[in-house]
């Protein structure tokens, strides 16, 4: 059960293009297909394992309430790519998006279990750039991998 874990937030930092089929398996099970897609996925053995398995195409943090109600917010479709709206909502069995946005980070739903929401966030690329290098590790000055400062580069992004 995935109470009380707060999740991860996920964003693909790099393309689709020379991606080892192996990792790009991996990002398709995450729903992370294109570049500047974003999910949120649960603190779990397995999810962690696979962000450690494609840590180089993409960059993770943990969820904070505000950024997943703005994502839901602004970045948040469903079928046909449209905006979400308050029926969208009651069908989903939430009366507003933060009730929404307090379920997603508790752990006690997830996106792919919201059948009229798509499984992920299309971003855009970060207003005036990246601050780091994009193909080095967080910890080697770089953005992918486990990124202490992806919520901020994230509220660029949408």
């Amino acid at each position: 059960m995935l109470v009380n874990m707060t999740p991860y937030l996920v964003v693909r930092i790099k393309g689709t293009v020379n991606v080892p089929w192996w990792a790009d398996k991996t990002l398709q099970l995450l729903n992370l297909n294109k570049k500047f897609r974003a999910t949120i996925v649960p603190k779990e053995p397995s999810f962690i394992g696979m962000l450690q398995k494609v840590k180089n195409y993409v960059a993770w943090c943990k969820a904070d309430k505000d950024t997943i109600k703005i994502l839901i917010e602004k970045r948040a479709r469903k079928q046909g790519y449209k905006n979400i709206d308050d029926s969208d909502l009651k069908a989903l069995g939430y009366t507003s998006i933060d009730e929404l946005a307090d379920a997603l980070t508790d752990g006690k739903t997830t996106l792919s279990k919201l059948d009229i929401l798509k499984p992920w966030f299309a971003l855009a690329p970060p207003r005036k750039g990246f601050k780091r290098k994009t193909k080095r590790m967080y910890q080697n000055n770089g953005v992918t991998g486990e990124n202490q400062e992806l919520l901020s580069l994230i509220k660029n992004m949408i």
